[in-house]
């Protein structure tokens, strides 16, 4: 991961914040320019530095396949997690202190992906495209995200520690999704915010948030950790039933933010695919493929 890129980010996001938490607290500055007038200059030079940061980040990530090429069927969100064999009875229990690096970055890194996303969808309506360089950048920080909620209190699933990367690697988990050749122009103007919501109440009644990486709220997704976690303290078993429903509760979660995200036009499934790898739609199309 190039350091120059990640610096635009960083930088992008957190004068971004500082101006927003300065124009909400002030109404001009000391010296008596403006607030508002120059508030809004600094937000768009930090817009811009996070625009340039992720394209950067994006560039060096390989791209996927595309969905053109994509002959069998499967969803465009591909999530995978193997469950680790050797898991530590009690390492679980202090995970929450080993992920706060990854959870700093990850809180920047979501705020980039928020900015990614409403430009990418200024673009699309006018291009039909979404950026390839910035849609690399999205999938990492879902890529990313997913690495530590596999790893962490999404899934407990491993203990080998997650990688400080938006590229693939050989970790347990990864998820990726097929870039879209072409996009709709009038979807992106409706596919956040009405098409998705159905999807985005099941998911928040699933995980207790938009993302599948929370449990600071009592939900089906924290509840299944916390058992899974405790049967393993007491016994040194991972309940494979249990992993096969998170996995499934992840999924439909990871699946839902990238057609929200504007990164796909194909509406997600209502379905609960549990199990460590994504199940094709068509298996006899992948019978015949094979």
């Amino acid at each position: 991961m190039s350091a120059l890129p990640m610096a635009l980010v960083v930088v992008g996001v957190l004068f971004g914040l500082a101006t927003v938490g300065m124009l909400s607290a002030y109404r001009s500055l000391p010296w008596g320019v403006d607030a508002p007038a120059t508030a809004w200059v600094v937000i768009g030079a930090a817009v811009v530095l996070i625009i340039v940061g992720a394209a950067g980040l994006g560039r060096g990530i390989a791209p996927g396949a595309s969905q053109e090429a994509d002959r069998v069927g499967n969803e465009p969100a591909q999530l995978t997690g193997h469950l680790d064999p050797g898991l530590s009875r009690w390492l679980w229990l202090v995970k929450w202190i080993l992920v706060i690096p990854h959870y700093i970055i990850l809180a920047l890194l979501w705020i980039a992906f928020l900015v990614v996303t409403v430009a990418a969808g200024f673009t699309i309506l006018f291009t039909g495209r979404y950026p390839a360089s910035l849609f690399q950048f999205s999938v990492g920080v879902l890529r990313w995200n997913w690495r530590v909620a596999f790893y962490a209190y999404g899934v407990l699933g491993t203990d080998h520690y997650p990688p400080f990367t938006l590229a693939r690697s050989d970790y347990p988990a990864e998820f990726d999704v097929a870039y879209p050749v072409k996009l709709s122009h009038w979807k992106v103007l409706f596919k956040s915010w009405l098409f998705a919501l159905p999807q985005l109440l099941i998911v928040a009644a699933l995980t207790g948030s938009l993302t599948s990486s929370s449990t600071t709220s009592i939900s089906l997704l924290s509840l299944l950790v916390c058992i899974a976690g405790v049967i393993l303290l007491f016994t040194g078993v991972y309940r494979l039933g249990i992993f096969d429903l998170l996995m499934g509760i992840n999924r439909w979660s990871l699946r839902t933010i990238t057609y929200a995200a504007l990164m796909s036009d194909k509406y997600p499934p209502f379905r609960l695919d549990q199990g460590p790898l994504d199940p094709p739609l068509n298996p006899a199309a992948t019978l015949t493929t094979a």
